[in-house]
C-alpha cells in the first residue's frame, strides 16, 4: 500500500454531512445517563486526532452540546508525569498508574458529570490507549482491565488503523526528535531511537488489533483521504446517535 501523509485540513473544506434524518436506524445501547460518548483510538500517526477535531468543529458549528477531552491532560497529574519523564524515573507500572490517575480525575470531574448532564463527550484516546500501550510495556492485561473497570463504555469507538510504515513515516516527517518514552527507549528495544519507536508502535498496533472484536471498534482506514474519512465518520455518528438530543433547545423544539 502506498504511503500517504495526511495534511492538516481546514474544517471549512470538509463536505457538510446531511442533517440527521428521522429514518436513521438508531442503535444506541442502554445507558444510565442521557449523554453519549464518542472515542477515537489508534497508534501515533493514524490520523485519529485530526478526524476528531474535524468532527468536533462540525458539531460546534451545528450548536450541539459537547465536551472535548484528551488523554493525559488532567492538571492534577500532569506536573508529576512531566517530572517523571524529565528525570526518566517512570517504570511501566508507575507510568500506567499515573495515566490511570489522570483518567480517573477527568472521568470524575468532566466525563461522567457531563454525560449525566446530557452532553456529547468526545475523547481523543480513552482507556484502550492504556490497554494497548501498557500491555506493550509488559503490564498485565487483566490488571489493566480491572484498574479501569469504573470507566463508562463508549457509544462509539473509532479505531483509525494505518499500516505501521505509513503511521511511523507521518510522525518521523513531522517531528525533529522523538522523546524518550514516546520512542519506547525505556524498554531497551533498540539503541536507535527511530527503530525503537517503530518496534514500540508495532507492539501497540498488535494490541489494538486484538481489541477490534472484543471491544466493538469501528475500524476506519487511516490511509483514505481526510475528507472521505470525515464523511464516513459523520455518517456513522448520525446512524448511531440521535444528534437532535444534543441540539440547541430552540432548534430541538422546532424539530418537534
Amino acid at each position: 500500500m502506498a504511503t500517504r501523509t495526511v495534511p492538516a485540513t481546514d474544517p471549512a473544506s470538509i463536505e457538510p454531512a446531511e442533517a440527521p434524518g428521522e429514518d436513521s436506524q438508531l442503535l444506541e445501547p442502554a445507558r444510565a445517563y442521557p449523554g453519549a460518548l464518542i472515542v477515537v483510538e489508534g497508534i501515533d500517526g493514524s490520523g485519529k486526532s485530526t478526524q476528531l477535531y474535524l468532527l468536533k468543529r462540525w458539531l460546534e458549528i451545528g450548536g450541539y452540546r459537547l465536551h472535548f477531552t484528551e488523554w493525559n491532560s488532567s492538571p492534577l497529574v500532569k506536573s508529576a508525569t512531566r517530572r517523571g519523564k524529565q528525570r526518566r524515573l517512570l517504570t511501566p507500572t508507575t507510568f500506567s498508574l499515573l495515566h490511570a490517575a489522570d483518567f480517573a480525575d477527568r472521568c470524575e470531574r468532566q466525563i461522567l458529570p457531563l454525560l449525566h448532564s446530557g452532553y456529547l463527550v468526545l475523547a481523543d484516546r480513552y482507556i484502550y490507549t492504556a490497554f494497548a500501550r501498557d500491555v506493550a510495556r509488559n503490564c498485565s492485561p487483566r490488571w489493566l482491565r480491572n484498574l479501569y473497570r469504573f470507566a463508562p463504555i463508549p457509544d462509539i469507538t473509532f479505531y483509525f488503523r494505518a499500516p505501521l510504515d505509513v503511521a511511523v513515516n507521518r510522525i518521523m516527517s513531522g517531528r525533529p526528535k522523538l522523546k524518550h518514552y514516546e520512542a519506547g527507549m525505556d524498554l531497551n528495544l533498540s539503541l536507535d531511537r527511530a527503530e525503537s519507536f517503530r518496534i514500540f508502535q508495532g507492539r501497540i498496533l498488535a494490541q489494538y488489533d486484538e481489541m477490534i472484536e472484543s471491544d466493538h471498534f469501528v475500524v476506519m482506514d487511516g490511509t483514505l483521504p481526510v475528507n472521505k474519512l470525515q464523511k464516513q465518520m459523520r455518517q456513522y455518528v448520525k446512524s448511531r446517535i440521535d444528534l437532535s438530543r444534543f441540539a440547541p433547545k430552540k432548534a430541538a423544539r422546532r424539530a418537534r
